[in-house]
């Protein structure tokens, strides 16, 4: 008679019930992938309304989200001429713009750059050739423009989107999206009042230099068109966030589309 409670047994029946888990864990992840991919374009979607300042979750519905995002072009921009990315050029570089990650592809060689450490004030060590930008036209012109910006925090890499009006310099508002920053001080950036500094600041002084500016608390002056009042107890956010705006808003960044879209170019 064999002894149930012996080493071998114990290691097979061991075995057994990890294949059964690794299994069972992997037809989940398996059925549930649509899903998540799903739900993540609903929060991505719904993320650059609220930034285009076309969202209320207490006005607006999941049903609202998805009509309204059809609403808005789906563009890669060439980060350094500010140029869209034509569909031949995409097809050469093997980019679906309906599922670029920028984030992906800031780690390929060939669609990305590695930036010196003058240069990278966002803290981003590398970063995309290509950017997706979201563009809603009206009457045939266009009307806003949501641009994807990141950048370095206190304890972590921010996500967010920015919104610019079509005349390429004014605000209409940024909403973070992802960040590790401590809940109550960093974490501040997710508060709608902070939040609600933002819209109708302007990006540039006389259309050229880059002048918006992310203080320290207390010192911004409401009345300027620049300046936005910081995070009380959280200066190295507030820093990382000024950084990142100026970065993609910069000469590094997007300031090359920025311009196109002053000019009626873009």
């Amino acid at each position: 008679m064999s002894d149930k409670d012996s080493l071998k047994n114990t290691i097979v029946v061991s075995l057994l019930l990890c294949v059964v888990c690794s299994v069972v864990v992997s037809s989940a992840a398996v059925l549930l992938k649509p899903r998540q991919d799903t739900n993540k374009e609903f929060s991505r979607n719904r993320d650059v309304l609220a930034a285009a300042g076309l969202y209320d979750p207490a006005l607006h519905d999941a049903n609202y989200v998805v009509e309204r995002f059809k609403s808005f072009k789906v563009r890669l921009v060439d980060i350094e001429t500010g140029e869209y990315l034509s569909d031949d050029k995409a097809r050469e570089l093997g980019i679906n713009p309906a599922n670029y990650d920028q984030r992906k592809a800031s780690k390929t060689a060939g669609l990305s750059q590695t930036l010196s450490p003058q240069d990278d004030i966002a803290g981003i060590k590398r970063q995309a050739r290509y950017a997706t930008v979201y563009v809603l036209e009206e009457g045939g012109k266009i009307d806003r423009v949501v641009l994807p910006v990141h950048g370095y925090g206190l304890w972590s890499t921010l996500y967010g989107f920015l919104a610019v009006k079509g005349d390429g310099d004014t605000v209409l508002g940024l909403t973070f999206y992802e960040h590790g920053e401590t809940p109550g001080l960093g974490g501040e950036v997710d508060n709608p009042v902070w939040k609600a500094q933002w819209p109708g600041k302007k990006l540039f002084a006389d259309g050229d230099e880059v002048a918006i500016h992310v203080m320290k608390k207390g010192q911004a002056n409401p009345d300027s068109p620049y300046q936005i009042d910081g995070l009380a107890g959280s200066t190295l956010t507030t820093v990382g966030v000024d950084n990142l705006i100026k970065f993609w808003v910069g000469s590094h960044g997007f300031e090359p589309y920025l311009k196109k879209l002053q000019a009626g170019e873009a």
